[in-house]
């Protein structure tokens, strides 16, 4: 265990599984109190009990984040856990393949809902009081598509580039006061133990050969660029682009 991250409260949101999963457990190995959140309650206490079997410290709250009722409510519950949030991840999205006359109107809402209005209230409710004791981290979960672009998921790719420009919006509003607001856009990930099995699929050769890293990135990986973003070793990074993408964001 390090103590990077000692005596702060990080929630991520989307944390039961994936990106989000790999991340609470990492900050809780850097010694911050992590609030795991999602909707499937399961997979929470699994988290919950896997970061206290390894020695620590793990709330789940229930969210399915679709509105800024459901984003203020889980801000509520979060706070009660240790009576502040330090460092908030906005790491829950959705992703649904598809054009765009192929987008129903509901899914689009869904994906801007999710992607956008719900970082946007969470940060609403839980930034001020960051500002107000002069320090606090926000790390917003892009993707590479946000500047490349998929015209397979038009929906998904611009809410990406419209979340790029909310974090140069809040580094710029809340940076004064000492909340810094990052941003890591991973690349393809897969899960470690499904790697292999995933290589053996001809599309997804294709996907690989097309990276200089020639490989999925891995959860902790990205992981990774999150905690540094939310330690105060990133100090000094206001409104950051961290690329975490295998070099899948390179025209």
């Amino acid at each position: 265990m390090s103590t990077l991250l000692s005596g702060k409260t990080a929630l991520i949101t989307g944390s039961t599984s994936g990106i989000g999963r790999a991340t609470a457990d990492l900050l809780a190995e850097r010694g911050a109190h992590v609030i795991v959140s999602g909707r499937n309650a399961e997979r929470g206490a699994q988290a919950v009990a896997d970061i206290r079997e390894a020695g620590g410290k793990a709330d789940f709250v229930q969210a399915d984040l679709t509105s800024a009722d459901s984003a203020r409510t889980l801000a509520e519950q979060a706070r009660s856990v240790t009576g502040r949030i330090d460092i908030l991840v906005n790491n829950a999205a959705v992703f649904p393949e598809g054009g765009t006359t192929d987008t129903p109107e509901e899914v689009f809402d869904t994906v801007y809902a999710t992607n956008v209005k719900v970082p946007f209230f969470l940060v609403g409710e839980l930034v001020p009081a960051m500002a107000e004791r002069g320090a606090g981290a926000v790390v917003n979960i892009s993707s590479f598509v946000a500047d490349k672009a998929a015209p397979d998921r038009a929906a998904y790719s611009s809410s990406k580039a419209a979340l790029n420009n909310l974090t140069k919006a809040w580094a710029k509003e809340y940076g004064p006061s000492g909340v810094r607001v990052n941003s890591v856009a991973p690349g393809p990930v897969l899960p470690e133990e499904i790697q292999a099995a995933v290589a053996a699929d001809p599309r997804a050769a294709a996907v690989t050969q097309a990276l200089p890293a020639r490989r999925f990135g891995l959860p902790r990986e990205i992981a990774e660029a999150v905690a540094y973003l939310a330690s105060d070793e990133a100090a000094f990074a206001h409104g950051a682009f961290l690329s975490v993408d295998g070099g899948a964001g390179l025209a």
